[in-house]
């Protein structure tokens, strides 16, 4: 019997691998879900193979609530205490915090991590920290993946909390079921600039800091807001005090009706539709941009030549390549 040469044996041991982290995500094993979504941000070929195996009925079943609002109003906090509650009524909880990334290395600075260091030794709750790597959006290319990722393996919930930078963070709206907008009193003239991005197309906001003055003159503000969309602001707009988890479980209450609306009127299938074309969009993208780069740096350019030109050529010529 002939012995395996060593490419043979690196193979047989990286399928062996692959098999095993399937194994395991079925398991809902969390360092299974932490291996799988590293595989897919790093574009490995073995990601196929792992998001082919996924359970698309607990995928469906999931709700997937977006989380965003401009610094300083409270994010975080709110994030941690629906946490804590759904943990209350045992519910397994997937966060991903997209984190501002270092042009530099890319990496994450984990900030959301670490103030959530309440659930860290729950293994029911799986936080992920995603850099966003260079993306306006506030999302990162593979945080798709990582949801379905995480609803395969058992989380009901699956929170996505982002950087907070306010209207740039539209992606948010495409990828989430229900987008939750978080504001506090002493905003001013920032979220009256809202009201023309993300603030408009929020499905729900909550009021957080409630106990500060100027809370009630907010919510009143909001649900006028909601009414100029033809919607009950008295159903999408929840006061809290997520400091002192004031309020946490009429939120989450408000939330479920919502999602159960969506659910009634298909409104939740037709949003993942659009999110997977997007999604598709993004890593043909993602897939193309190692050898644009390499044929954009060949191009022959100058200050007076136009980028747009390059552009069009390095399509081109990429095109020409690749059929």
């Amino acid at each position: 019997m002939l012995l395996p040469r060593p490419a043979e044996n690196i193979l047989l041991l990286k399928v062996t691998t692959i098999s095993t982290i399937i194994e395991r995500l079925k398991d809902n094993d969390p360092r299974a879900m932490a291996r799988a979504i590293s595989l897919v941000e790093n574009n490995d070929p073995a990601s196929r193979e792992i998001l082919a195996s996924l359970d698309r009925e607990s995928i469906k079943s999931s709700l997937v609530l977006g989380i965003t609002g401009p610094p300083g109003a409270g994010k975080s906090t709110l994030t941690s205490q629906l946490i804590s509650l759904l943990r209350q009524q045992n519910q397994r909880v997937g966060i991903i915090a997209i984190d501002p990334s270092s042009p530099i290395s890319g990496g994450a600075i984990l900030g959301d991590r670490v103030r959530m260091m309440d659930h860290a030794l729950d293994p029911d709750v799986v936080v992920r920290s995603m850099a966003t790597r260079g993306r306006l959006g506030g999302l990162c290319a593979s945080a798709g993946a990582a949801v379905r990722i995480m609803a395969s393996c058992g989380c009901r919930y699956i929170l996505i909390e982002t950087v907070g930078v306010g209207q740039s963070e539209m992606d948010i709206v495409s990828l989430a079921d229900i987008t939750l907008m978080v504001l506090a009193p002493g905003f001013g003239d920032d979220i009256q600039a809202m009201k023309a991005g993300l603030l408009e197309v929020a499905d729900m906001i909550a009021v957080n800091k409630s106990d500060l003055p100027g809370a009630e003159g907010l919510c009143l503000d909001m649900e006028q807001l909601f009414h100029q969309r033809n919607m009950d602001g008295r159903q999408h707009v929840v006061k809290v005090a997520a400091s002192l988890g004031q309020d946490i479980d009429k939120l989450l209450e408000a939330i479920r009706s919502l999602a159960d609306q969506h659910d009634l009127k298909g409104e939740k299938d037709r949003r993942r539709q659009i999110a997977l074309k997007r999604e598709t969009l993004d890593w043909a993208l993602e897939t193309m941009r190692p050898e644009l780069a390499v044929i954009i740096q060949k191009l022959q350019s100058d200050q007076g030549c136009d980028p747009r030109v390059n552009a069009e050529t390095a399509i081109t010529e990429f095109i020409k390549k690749n059929t």
